[in-house]
This record gives structure tokens, C-alpha cells and sequence, in this order.
């Protein structure tokens, strides 16, 4: 030891107040790091087959780009004249199979994901006027029908009832795999939903071709007695038809062409999302949900 050195032991209680105050004063924080362009698993809302696209992108001829939307759409074009022109491609590829709008993920090899505006692309959202002026119909941008159904209890509901609330609505049965397969990410939205976003956005989740009796059953007989359905009046395997709340009746089929299908709406009722087929991870989308019940 150097002579005139002061040693100082860490068990001395002015020591450790001190460094109690200094750790309360600046408070250790958490730095979220970009993913690496070749992670593949790191794009968002996509399936195993985007991910293996991805990677034949990352060895494709410049200038190329890899566009991706909402939903899980994507597309990827190379060997373009410019950066500007692989974009563009890119995008209207991935839009011409999606109602959703599509963004530039990679250009060259280069990330450009733009994370912050990626849960805004259920917007702009249409005002009260604008949304009275759209055709009624079942695709982004469309006011979507009117539907009637009843709550467990019995109580009548319409569509039009939830104005001012994001409303989620989710065709089902247990008499379809995807579903049931789907299911689990359903009470994990319903509960996250409803944890941070309360009484801003309603789930409603119809079964389809099947008396809700059988809907309760199967989801008590699979610990899911306390997700929330409704029951959309269907009867029967043969009961192709959807009640809407001036009495008429609409095929489902021109509501959801297969099952699972699932749309949300904006608090105006305007359709901002569409999907056919089940999702893997309805996690994914709770900031969209908290943009639209925000933003709308």
C-alpha cells in the first residue's frame, strides 16, 4: 500500500448512503437495441415463409428493398434502377395482396424500419362526417354492417351500440381447427386489452355455424370460461347467416369468407383491419389498438 493512501471499506454506512443516493439519482437505464438486418425473426406480424423469403432478400442483386404491412403482408423485388425504385415496387407488390398499407423494412442492406409510425398505419382515421359517407361493407376504408347479437345473459346488442369505442370483432367456431388452435393469443389480447386500454376498445367475438351453447361449452371444457362471447344467433352447421340490427339477415360468407376472420373498427364503426385466417401473436397489434382508441 502507498504510503498516505486512505482506504475506505464498502461496509461503511456513510459510503453506502452515499451510493444509495447516487443510484436514486441516476437510475439505471435500459437501452433497446436495434436487431441485426439478418435477423429474420425480428419482422414484425410475418409468418415462417416471409422469414425464409428475407433471407434469399439479404443475397439478392441491389438496388432491392423489402416491404412489409399490418397483418403480415410482404413482398421484396431486386435488381432495380435505383433504391427509390426497389421501394416503390416493393410496396405496391405487397399492397396489390393486402387492404393494408405496406412500408419499406430493408432497402439494400440497409434496416430502415421506422418503428414509431408502425402501430399508426391503421390511421388516418375518419371523422363522425367522413364515416357516415362510406359505402357499408366489409373492407378496409368500409363501414362495416350493423350486426345484432346478445351477450351471455340474453341482452341484445348492435354494432352501432359501441360507437366511440375500437371494436374488435372476431368470427369463430369450435368446430374449426384454426380457431381452436388460434384461441390461446385471443384471451392473451382480451386480457392485455383490458388491462391497459379498459373501456376504450371492445372485443366481440362471434361464433359462426354453431349454437352458442356449444361455444360456452367448449371454452369452459378448455379453461377459457372467462373470455367474454357473444352469441351471434347462429343455430346449427347449416345456419349460414348473420343477423343485423334491422332484422334482415346477411350470408357469412360475405362477411368472412373463411374462419377465423377477424376486422377492427375504428369509433366511428370504418373498418381499419382485416384478416383472414388466424394470427399467431395478437400481441403484436396492442399498440395499434392503442393508437386507434387515441387517434380515432
Amino acid at each position: 500500500m502507498m504510503k498516505g493512501m486512505k482506504v475506505i471499506s464498502l461496509q461503511s454506512p456513510k459510503l453506502l448512503g452515499a451510493l444509495f443516493i447516487m443510484l436514486c439519482a441516476f437510475p439505471a437505464t435500459t437501452v433497446t437495441a436495434e436487431p441485426a438486418l439478418s435477423d429474420a425473426d425480428a419482422i414484425p406480424h410475418v409468418g415462417k415463409r416471409a422469414r425464409e423469403s428475407f433471407v434469399d432478400y439479404l443475397y439478392a442483386d441491389p438496388y432491392k428493398a423489402y416491404a412489409i404491412g399490418p397483418g403480415g403482408a410482404w413482398a421484396w423485388q431486386e435488381a432495380k434502377s435505383s433504391s427509390e425504385e426497389a421501394t416503390r415496387a416493393a410496396i405496391e407488390y405487397c399492397e396489390r395482396y393486402s387492404q393494408q398499407k405496406c412500408v419499406p423494412y430493408a432497402v439494400n442492406d440497409k434496416l430502415v424500419f421506422d418503428r414509431e409510425n408502425w402501430p399508426k398505419l391503421w390511421g388516418p382515421y375518419l371523422s363522425k362526417t367522413q364515416a357516415a359517407q362510406v359505402p357499408l361493407g366489409n373492407k378496409v376504408g368500409q363501414r362495416f354492417y350493423d350486426l345484432a347479437f346478445k351477450d351471455e345473459k340474453g341482452k341484445r346488442k348492435t354494432i352501432s351500440d359501441l360507437r366511440g369505442k375500437v371494436v374488435f370483432v372476431h368470427f369463430w367456431g369450435s368446430w374449426c381447427p384454426a380457431c381452436m388452435i388460434e384461441f390461446p393469443s385471443l384471451v392473451r389480447l382480451q386480457n392485455q386489452i383490458n388491462q391497459e386500454l379498459g373501456q376504450q376498445v371492445e372485443l366481440v367475438i362471434l361464433q359462426a355455424r354453431e349454437p352458442f351453447s356449444e361455444s360456452l361449452r367448449w371454452a369452459k371444457k378448455n379453461g377459457f370460461e372467462n373470455v367474454r362471447l357473444y352469441d351471434s344467433g347462429a343455430k346449427s352447421l347449416s345456419d349460414t347467416e348473420m343477423l343485423l340490427a334491422d332484422g334482415k339477415r346477411i350470408p357469412d360468407r360475405e362477411i368472412a369468407k373463411t374462419f377465423p376472420t377477424s376486422f377492427v373498427l375504428d369509433k366511428n364503426g370504418v373498418v381499419v383491419f382485416y384478416h383472414s385466417g388466424p394470427v399467431n401473436n395478437w400481441l403484436e397489434y396492442v399498440d395499434f389498438f392503442r393508437d386507434a382508441a387515441l387517434g380515432s
